[in-house]
């Protein structure tokens, strides 16, 4: 019976993990949904930026690995601490979306940015320390925000 409680208590905690993780992707993806055009259209861009239909699936892939990350580290040093530094991660993720494509802000943005890069750094590092899966799922996400950095620091430069 303890063995049965203790699968779903994870299970449960992955749902909860997963459904705060998603709400993210939701505010942003309503943002980005809502006040994208035509404002987006008229910006110049790099030619490094990808078209439009590779956003949804790399973002739904990558806040899966997210999830997965902060659960498998949850249960494996249940740091509560680290799970509140992800939360507000999370919350900078969601506002970028907001400055970006609500208020049209480049700039802003880019900063926004910065500080997630910071957190993502900061919850990769702490997750090698604890998990290795979470580490390397972590290490996408790393890589395509530094890769968004790029986009959003040429859109600055063109705009």
């Amino acid at each position: 019976m303890y063995n049965m409680n203790m699968l779903k208590n994870k299970f449960i905690s992955f749902i909860i993990l997963a459904i705060i993780t998603y709400s993210a992707s939701f505010i942003g993806s309503i943002a980005t949904i809502s006040y994208k055009e035509p404002w987006y259209s008229t910006l110049n861009k790099s030619f490094l930026t990808p078209p439009d239909w590779v956003f949804a699936p790399v973002w739904t892939t990558l806040y899966l690995f997210m999830a997965i990350a902060i659960w498998s580290v949850w249960h494996k040093s249940y740091n509560i601490n680290l799970v509140l530094i992800y939360l507000i991660h999370l919350c900078f993720n969601t506002t970028w979306s907001i400055v970006f494509f609500v208020f049209h802000n480049i700039e802003l943005a880019l900063l926004n940015l910065i500080v997630i890069l910071t957190f993502i750094a900061i919850l990769t590092f702490k997750y090698k320390k604890i998990n290795n899966l979470s580490f390397y799922l972590m290490i996408p996400y790393l890589l395509w925000s530094c890769y968004a950095l790029i986009l959003n620091f040429t859109l600055v430069l063109l705009n």
